[in-house]
């Protein structure tokens, strides 16, 4: 899911002359001379991003180990939180003065609470299955 950051941008602006300005991950892109340039790049924030998505990815593969499982699901949770801060400070740096309205976000601002939302349904199923096997176990 955060993977999709890459692709859609997080905010969208226009200037006073009307030019839009577009926030990404990867930096930010602006139209000049009827061209899209990348004015401002990011790359530290791209390394973060590629990290942290595939941190969920590691944790899908250590599926027996249950309890390291739900650890690193709430240490990417905290991680997802802090990027998102750290987003909003890179955007208010770019923007400066300007007001965001609600049409100035973009698709890609959905992603990170989604990505939330998904890791904490990832927990409860980890967790009924820890219930599950130790029911399966006292049966024995």
């Amino acid at each position: 899911m955060i993977f999709a950051l890459f692709l859609f941008p997080y905010l969208q602006i226009f200037n006073a002359m009307g030019t839009p300005k577009v926030i990404k991950v990867t930096g930010v892109f602006e139209n000049v001379g009827g061209q899209i340039v990348k004015t401002d790049d990011f790359t530290l924030i791209t390394i973060v991003t590629v990290l942290l998505a595939l941190l969920p990815f590691v944790t899908i593969f250590l599926y027996k180990e249950r309890k390291r499982q739900i650890t690193l699901g709430y240490i990417t949770i905290a991680l997802i939180v802090a990027y998102s801060f750290w987003l909003a400070s890179t955007a208010q740096q770019v923007l400066g003065d300007l007001r965001l309205q609600f049409q100035n976000y973009g698709l890609g601002i959905i992603f990170l609470p989604l990505s939330i939302f998904f890791i904490i349904m990832a927990i409860k199923g980890i967790r009924s299955d820890i219930r599950l096997l130790k029911s399966a176990e006292r049966l024995r």
